[in-house]
């Protein structure tokens, strides 16, 4: 059976990604700090022979003692709050977190797959996204502590694929949404929903002009083992190419929801990007992959995940 190592495997991507693994008859090794994410996500694991948790810090030395075919870089804090907050382990979990996922792969000859993200491209000036595109980012901004150590670990992965001939990939992982997300983690669909559910003004920065392209987490993983089992090397954007604005966004869960909330404004954080839209000509054609799940259904089913979450208090 082969097996994969899943650096940040306990949180909201990484933790639907384990599970499709073991489904696909993959052995996990979910490596995880818990810092940003949590036991909970993976709780239903344990126990399963074909999964083993490692508690540290892939900052530190990673030793694994098994043969591994895959290894999935996925650990780093992903929303703006926990990365504008926890900026200094951002970049290092981006950079000496990236180089020591690196070094296991070339240690074990194993494939490996970075998670990247839309990020890379900033603010764009270019729309929508191609991955030939090379971003328009502002790395002293307080984004750029995420931004700028996604483009590195980008860099350094193609480093390694070209010097010492790592199998390597990089999956640009557009916004993803679905259950195990956080209630506070600061991104707009969990807010919302909490917001709406509890019949609280829902908030939006900006005037909601701005757009995103949002894809549910069942549809995000197919693409991600897609581009793992493929011998692809160059960037991949895995993403939803259906955009929305934030305020549709906003509606759209304040009527699924029967709320009675009303919108509210707040002043737009810097460098908060105005588009974001995936091109995603290169995942379709190579990989025969696109998203399947409507806004509306992905919607519904996350629904009834935050109902869930925001009873317990």
């Amino acid at each position: 059976m082969p097996t994969a190592v899943v650096t940040g495997g306990s949180g909201f991507l990484g933790s639907h990604v384990c599970d499709r693994l073991i489904k696909e008859g993959i052995s996990v090794i979910c490596i995880d700090n818990l810092l940003t994410g949590s036991i909970d996500n993976i709780a239903h694991l344990q126990g399963n022979p074909e999964f083993t948790f490692i508690n540290h810090d892939v900052t530190d030395y990673i030793r694994i003692t098994v043969d591994v075919d895959y290894i999935l870089h996925f650990a780093s804090p992903a929303s703006p709050l926990d990365y504008q907050q926890l900026p200094i382990e951002t970049l290092k979990v981006g950079s000496i977190g990236t180089l020591n996922a690196l070094g296991l792969a070339k240690n074990k000859n194993a494939r490996f797959l970075l998670a990247s993200t839309s990020e890379v491209y900033g603010d764009p000036l270019s729309h929508p996204q191609k991955e030939d595109y090379w971003g328009n980012v502002n790395p002293v901004g307080p984004r750029g502590v995420y931004d700028e150590a996604k483009r590195f670990a980008e860099a350094l992965t193609m480093a390694y694929n070209r010097t010492n001939n790592i199998s390597t990939c990089i999956a640009r992982i557009f916004n993803t949404y679905g259950a195990r997300m956080r209630i506070n983690d600061g991104r707009a669909i969990p807010a919302f929903f909490t917001q709406a559910i509890n019949n609280q003004p829902v908030t939006i920065f900006g005037d909601g002009s701005q757009t995103r392209s949002f894809i549910y987490i069942d549809d995000q993983v197919e693409g991600i083992l897609r581009l793992l089992l493929s011998d692809i090397t160059e960037p991949v954007n895995i993403g939803n190419p259906e955009e929305i604005s934030v305020m549709k966004m906003a509606e759209e869960i304040i009527s699924l929801t029967n709320s009675k909330s009303k919108i509210v404004f707040k002043d737009l954080p810097v460098d908060d990007p105005r588009v974001r839209q995936p091109d995603i000509t290169r995942a379709k054609t190579l990989l025969k992959w696109q998203p399947a799940i409507s806004l509306q259904e992905g919607l519904k089913l996350t629904y009834e995940y935050f109902k869930i979450l925001n009873s317990r208090g």
